[in-house]
């Protein structure tokens, strides 16, 4: 089944899913393999330009998130998969990096769905993307999608205290075509990134900026070789056109409002893998 496929059968089943309480995930039970992954050489080099990494350069980190995606779609659209896949909110990621991942390189990539547990707003899917080179690890990551509905007894997040704010060290003009170009060289054609047509039916009055162009351009400011993990939560949606602000200190890193605006996206990274 092809991305285009996917999403569209996606689209069709989510009127029919009927979230509630939390359903059991079995090993294998949603999981997909490619046994003989690789990388276009050209679609790398646009997804750097887009995303501010150097061209030629190494493959950046969150680039095989882009690789796994048409996999991730196939699995949250699959006919027996309960929660909708239009409405589902990316809420977190972690990425972990074994080693550099070579651009001429095959390898095998697995995704799989690993848990789906009650949330405060709704259900939470968490959703694994590994690669892996002649068995051996090199690259995975876990992100968080959010299906909100109404719950029953959900116990609320106590809130964290207030961080000191990151300082400010780059402010980006973000045009109104963005959501369209990284859905050109990553295959998220989500209708809420592409035009504000598409994105009003969803409740955004604009169009809004993919969550992993935001951790892809952060990483890429931050941009030390030697980080092998991180993590990010996505805050709140980027409406498009927008002016924000890149806030950083040491290993974290933040996207915000110009100025000192709402926090858009909070991380860290660091240069040793965590379990």
């Amino acid at each position: 089944m092809n991305l285009p496929l996917a999403l569209a059968l996606g689209a069709l089943r989510s009127p029919f899913r009927r979230p509630g309480r939390n359903v059991p995930v079995g090993t294998g039970r949603w999981r997909l393999v490619e046994r003989d992954a690789g990388i276009d050489p050209g679609r790398l080099a646009a997804y750097a330009r887009v995303c501010g990494f150097p061209v030629p350069g190494p493959v950046p980190l969150p680039y095989p998130h882009v690789l796994g995606f048409p996999l991730t779609m196939r699995l949250l659209a699959a006919r027996d998969f309960p929660l909708p896949l239009l409405g589902l909110v990316h809420t977190r990621i972690a990425v972990t990096r074994h080693r550099a991942l070579l651009p001429d390189e095959r390898f095998r990539l697995t995704v799989r769905v690993d848990a789906l547990t009650p949330h405060r707003r709704g259900t939470e899917v968490t959703v694994s993307t590994e690669a892996h080179v002649a068995g051996e690890p090199v690259w995975e990551s876990r992100s968080a999608y959010l299906a909100r509905h109404r719950t029953a007894g959900a116990p609320p997040r106590e809130p964290a205290p207030p961080a000191a704010p990151l300082p400010a060290r780059a402010t980006w003009h973000l045009a109104p075509d963005l959501g369209r170009r990284y859905a050109g060289v990553s295959g998220d054609r989500n209708p809420i990134h592409l035009h504000p047509l598409t994105a009003r039916p969803f409740g955004f009055p604009r169009p809004i900026a993919h969550g992993m162009w935001t951790f892809a351009r952060c990483l890429a400011e931050l941009s030390p070789p030697q980080v092998t993990h991180v993590e990010a939560e996505f805050m709140a949606p980027v409406p498009l056109p927008a002016t924000v602000t890149y806030a950083a200190d040491g290993g974290r890193f933040a996207l915000r409002g110009d100025g000192a605006g709402r926090p858009y996206l909070t991380g860290a990274a660091t240069s040793a893998a965590r379990p």
